[in-house]
Formats: C-alpha cells, structure tokens, sequence
C-alpha cells in the first residue's frame, strides 16, 4: 500500500481519518470485550439458566388475567415463575386488559421496571429483553407517532422518511421502556393477495433494500445501546411472503434460484445494514418448514451471510412442527428439528413446554451441549449490544415522544405516500368552496388509515383510536368552505343508504367514493378474491350513474380490483395505509395545499388474475401474454409535470468490474413547485439465465421550482449488473445492456 504524508494533508482530513480509525479500534475493543463477558458469563450458567435464557414467553405468562380488570397488571408469583424459577430470557407482547387497549406510557415504564427488577434478583442478573411489534410507530403506547404503513412508506420513494421513521419510532420504544423492536419486514410482496403485503416495502428487490435498510440506520443509529435506540429483527426470513394460493401462512414453491435473486437480497442487506436479530418464516418452502429449515438457516443465514445474531421463532412455530406441519412425531422431537436446524429463541409463546423439552433432550444427548451454548452466546451478545447489562435512565417522555416535529414528520411521509393516479380534465385539486358528497365505508373511519398492528392486534378497534385525529371526512370539513355532506355508515357492517347517494348528488359538484378494507392483519386477512364486495361496487356504480364527477379514493392494505370504477371515475387516489395523519394528508392533496408525489410501490393489477410484477420476464409478454395492469409499478401524477432527458453513460464499453457513471436531467415543465422520483432501471439484453426486460436500479426524489432543472449523477455497480447463475452463484456476464429512465433508453457493452 502506498504511504501517505499526513504532512501534505488538510488538518481536517488528517482529523476525519483519526476519527474513523478510532472508531475502528474501539469497536473492535467493543466487540472483544463483549464476546470476554459472554463466554465468562455462559461458564458460570446452569443448564437452566441456559435453556431458560432461548425461551421467549408471551405477557399473559406473567399477567394477571383480563376479568380481574387489576391495576397492576403484572402477577408478582407468575413473574418469579418465569423469570427466577424457569429464568426466561424474554417476554414479548402487550397485556390483554378487559376493553383490550393499547397501554399509557406510564404504565409501560412502570411494568418495564417490574420485570427489570425482577431480573436482577436472579442468580446471575441476566436482563430480560423485551420485544414489541412496533411496526410502524410505537404500536402499543398509547399517542405515539404512528407512521404510513411499510407498502405507504415505499410510495415515498424517500429513504430519509424512512431513516427518520426509524429513529422516531426506536426513540417512542425506548421512552415506553421496551427494548426489542420486531420489525423491519424485509420480505418483498410479490402475491398481492396476501394479507400481510402491506408490511412490506413493496415489490422491488432494490426498492425494499433501499427503505429497508434506512429504517434500519434510523432505528439503530451506530450504537444501539444508546438511549433512544433500540435493536430490530428481520422478518420473515425466508420466503414466507409468496404463498402460492396467496394465504397466510401457507406453502411457498420456491426455487432456489429464485428465493436468491429475488428474496434473500434484502435480508442479506438488513444483516450487512446491522439488524443483530432475525424472526423466522411461519410457513414452508419447497416442503421444508421455516422452523426446520438448517439449509436456510445454519448454511445460508450464517455461512453465506455472515449473520451472528438472534434466530427467533413466529408464534408457537416450533411446536406447529408437531400439530400442523407433521414433520416431528411428538412435541420433543419438535423442539430437537428448530434447534437443531439454527433456531436460538422460542417464541412459546403461553407456557414453558419448550425449556422443559428442551433440557430433557440435552439431558439425553439429543441435543448436544454446543449447541445451546452457541445460540445462548448469541443472545448474551445482543444483550450486551443493547446495553441491558448496564441499564441507563428510561428516555424523559417530554421531548421524546409524540413531540411536534415527530408528527410533522409523519404528516409529510403521510404527504409523500399518496398515489394520484388518475386525473382527468384536472378535476382535482378540488377548490375550496365546492360542494362535495363524500361516501363510502372507509371516509369516516381512523382504522382504514393505519391497518394491523395498530393500538390492538388487528387494528379495528375505532373506538380506541385518539379522537383528536381527523378521518378523512373531517379533515375535508376542516379545509371546505362549501357544504360538505356525508352519507354513510360507521362502519363496514353499516349499509349505506344508496338512494340517498343519489339524490343528494343532485345538489353537490363532485362526490369523493371512499371505498376499500377494513383492517386486517395475518391469517384473519385471508381473501377468497381482490375483488371488492358488492355493496361497495353498487354504490360506486350508483354514484358514477348520477353524471356527477367522481374521486375515487381507496384505502386497504391490498390492491382490490377496481378497474370499471377508475375507468369511469374523474379521478384515482390510491392511499393504501397513509398512518394516524392520513386523513389530513389526503385532504391537503384533495384540496391543492399538497402536490402528490407518491409513486406506486407495487404493480396494480386490472384483473383478480392478473398478477405480474413490473419485472416480468420476456416470456410473459410473448405472444398471447402481456403486461396490462391498471396501474404500473412507478405510477404516479403530479398537479405539475415533469419531464427527463439527456441521458447519458459515460461510456459506451465498459470493462468487467469497474462502475459505470449515469446522468440524467429533470425538469419541471409545469406551473406548481412539487417532487418527482427518478427511476433508473437495467435490462440484461442476453444472458445464460432468462432476465427481467428491466430492474430498477437506482432512484432519486428531487424537489424543483417550475421550470427548474437538474442534473442527476446515479453510479451502477458490477453487483447491479449481476445475477444468480445456473449453478445457483452470483454472477455478471459480458454482454450488452440496457438503461432506462423515462422514455429514454441507452445502451452500453460490458467487455471481458
């Protein structure tokens, strides 16, 4: 290596590498000093304690039940059970009180304490680490910041929204004293049908990376030991978002070559992006349970990807190896395959079956030594990183949660994930005075915003929802100076009165149709068709009949079939789960105080069977097949226009291995400043495995002035270029490619 002369550096330069070596040095001081306190720490354990510390227990194990309506909700003699007399190593889940509400942060902080304490009266003071799925905010506190939903947050195409959503919500986890946070989802959702789509970052390997991973960095920051940082956990590793029927929880058929490309790049990300836990697929993959799976989670996840964290279990998965999967011949032999196959920590999650289990089968040999004490290393060692063996003072709530500038945040990731879709003869925006009819079953409804995961376990609890939110019919009558009439039920089990639709359409200049689901999350979600019911189809073809303007606004977790609706409607909002703010966002776009910009992160399918993502391959387009969604991957208008051209690759032949430079200008062509995102994607002209006819690769959000243009620098990688090869390994070939952004494509040759 050549040597450098600090002499001739700029003093800063010389400051910057001194920082960054010390910051070298000490995490690797750090890390030796952590794996020094595991090992001494693991001598001195029982095989109790070991065993205790894999084995995860959901709150009810601890709780005093619900009918008992107790002020404390923690059960004193259950809590010594769990953690002094079985040594549990985590809890998870919040309490089920009698109206099932989600709890006050002070209550939180109060039973964080409780468990806490009771850790530290056990032989060895291991703490507890307590996890929650706090999804898309502070999902169980009550007034915490409760963000657009993952497949909303992707619409943003803005990782910044994503990075600030994770320190916000890792910073509300902490202040409520939880310190393990069950999320990112880092599956892509590819099966629109799925109930759990909404929890991903859409369709697109890059695009899921990309959002993924900042809200990974935003969560965790450098150090996720520090006080308003928390660790995440990956989910589903792996395969577990493309059932074939499209239901929960069942059977994925995955090659491998396929759950390579196009799955497991985002959770290699997440791991390289530092995420020290992993929660495993509740399902099957080519006929192995998730659960079972060593291929997938010992030679795969730790030897391919270098993960050293915590493999946790779904929802009594492992026992599911037994009642539902008939892989093991009895409970016991359940719990051996999970162990064995990579799991660390059972997520029981009702009972301490699993450590009884488990130390009958070490007591046996069936299970050998090593291996509990390399998967209870692991959980020391995040332990460790997380600081719970050097507790610090629980975050001031003043400051720190629900803070202003945290819902404002939230309000312009609400913004930027509206997707206007269609917008004819520029009905919208809407002016101030108009009169409008709005109907539908989600206008009226906070639920239909934010979806699962919100306040209880599927979201539907209206009547718990912070009243001083706005639906999206009262943030219209907020902003409108003209008359503003709602006909509708409360609810989707509340018919609507369709004659009265009609005549007091006579009387309005434009009607905003609000259709769509109510929430849902899991197995609970499970649909038979996208297809929407029919009360909500009569009432959109009722209202399209009266020859008023129509505004179709939709909101659900899944793409429903809207095609004849849109098609006749003057205008498409697509507003999928814009959060606890969506109202107001949807109002500010309706009226013009906003500009859309939300670009659509997964393709929106015409038919209930025609389900074809963006990046088809070139046998899907051939002859009698095509690529005819409604709506396209990328989809999005503005009240403005925008416009992309120039662009340009530095060179036309390019040699193996090196990156190749992109550039571009946008323009904004119209009369409204607003943001557009530009998209850069590849195409493989010929390769030794078919190829996608384009993949993105590249995207920026841009904000411009009208008639302002710039000038955007994207950089490919060799990895851009790559792909999985027949022999199952990352490759790149030599040969032609495509680039394209906007309507322009170039082309360049990548030589041996």
């Amino acid at each position: 290596m050549k040597s450098i002369n600090l002499q001739t550096l700029p003093v800063i330069l010389i400051i910057m590498l001194s920082v960054m070596a010390g910051r070298s040095v000490s995490a690797q001081e750090t890390n030796k000093t952590i794996e020094n306190k595991v090992k001494h720490l693991l001598s001195q354990m029982t095989l109790e304690e070991k065993v205790g510390q894999m084995t995860q227990v959901d709150f009810t194990v601890i709780g005093v039940p619900k009918e008992q309506n107790a002020e404390d909700q923690i059960d004193p003699a259950k809590l010594e059970d769990a953690v002094i007399n079985h040594h549990v190593g985590s809890i998870l889940n919040t309490p089920f009180t009698p109206d099932n509400k989600s709890q006050s942060i002070e209550i939180w902080r109060k039973m964080m304490r409780t468990v806490q304490d009771a850790a530290a009266r056990t032989r060895l003071k291991i703490p507890v680490i307590y996890g929650i799925d706090a999804i898309h905010g502070a999902t169980y506190t009550q007034n915490s910041v409760l963000f657009p939903q993952a497949i909303s947050m992707a619409a943003t195409f803005n990782p910044e929204l994503a990075f600030k959503e994770g320190e916000i919500t890792a910073r509300e986890v902490r202040a409520s004293g939880q310190q393990w946070n069950f999320s990112t989802v880092m599956d892509i959702g590819r099966q629109p049908l799925w109930p759990r789509l909404w929890e991903t970052f859409g369709e697109d390997v890059h695009l899921a990376t990309v959002m993924g991973t900042s809200y990974i960095k935003g969560h965790q920051g450098d150090d996720f030991s520090a006080a308003d940082k928390a660790p995440t956990c990956l989910k589903h590793y792996v395969g577990y978002s493309y059932p074939l029927n499209g239901k929960d929880r069942t059977p994925a058929w995955l090659g491998e070559r396929t759950l390579r490309e196009y799955f497991l790049p985002t959770f290699e990300a997440g791991i390289k992006a530092g995420s020290p836990t992993v929660m495993v697929n509740s399902s099957e993959v080519d006929g192995i349970p998730g659960h079972a799976n060593h291929h997938y989670l010992t030679t795969i996840l730790r030897k391919e990807l270098g993960f050293k964290g915590i493999a946790v279990s779904d929802w009594a998965d492992i026992e599911r190896l037994y009642t539902r999967d008939k892989m093991a011949s009895s409970p016991k032999e359940a719990v051996k395959i999970a162990v064995m196959a990579g799991i660390d920590m059972s997520m029981v999650p009702f009972d301490f079956s699993f450590y009884d289990l488990l130390i009958e089968l070490v007591k046996s040999r069936e299970v050998p030594m090593s291996r509990i004490d390399e998967a209870v290393s692991r959980i020391l060692k995040v332990k460790y990183q997380a600081g719970l063996f050097d507790p610090k003072p629980l975050l001031e709530v003043e400051g720190n949660f629900a803070t202003a500038d945290a819902i404002e945040t939230n309000r312009q990731a609400a913004r930027e994930s509206i997707v206007l879709a269609k917008n004819d003869h520029n009905t919208l925006p809407l002016k101030k005075d108009a009169n409008i009819l709005v109907t539908g079953p989600t206008a009226n409804l906070l639920s239909v915003m934010n979806g699962g995961w919100t306040i209880t376990w599927q979201g539907f609890a209206e009547e718990l929802y912070p009243q001083q939110k706005l639906t999206v019919l009262e943030a219209i009558q907020e902003k409108s100076t003209g008359q503003v009439t709602y006909v509708g039920g409360g609810s989707f089990d509340a018919p609507i009165d369709i004659q009265k639709v009609v005549d007091e359409a006579k009387n309005h200049d434009v009607i905003l149709l609000s259709l769509g689901e109510h929430t849902y999350t899991e197995t609970p979600g499970n649909i038979e068709t996208l297809n929407l019911d029919q009360a909500q189809v009569d009432l959109a073809n009722a209202a399209l009949a009266t020859g008023k303007p129509v505004v179709l606004l939709t909101l659900g977790g899944r793409p429903r079939i809207i095609t004849s609706i849109a098609e006749r409607a003057s205008g498409v909002i697509l507003g999928f789960l814009p959060g606890m703010e969506g109202g107001e966002a949807i109002a500010d776009i309706l009226y013009g105080d906003y500009n859309p910009n939300g670009k659509l992160p997964i393709t929106y399918p015409r038919n209930t069977n025609g389900i074809t993502p963006y990046d088809y391959k070139p046998i899907e387009s051939f002859e009698q097949n095509s690529y005819n969604p409604l709506y396209p991957f990328g989809h999005g208008l503005s009240y403005t226009t925008f416009e992309t051209n120039g662009l340009k690759i530095e060179k036309d032949k390019i040699s193996m291995g090196k990156n190749i430079k992109v550039t571009v200008n946008v323009k904004n062509t119209g009369t409204l400043k607003g943001k557009e995102a530009v998209l850069l994607y590849i195409n493989d002209v010929a390769a030794s495995v078919t190829r996608p006819n384009k993949q993105l690769k590249a995207f920026k959000k841009v904000e411009l002035n009208p008639g302002q243009a710039e000038s955007l620098s994207f950089t490919l990688t060799p990895h851009d270029l790559s792909f999985i090869g027949v022999d199952l390994k990352r490759i790149v070939e030599p040969g032609d490619f495509k680039v394209m952004v906007g309507n322009e494509t170039v082309s360049f040759t990548l030589r041996k």
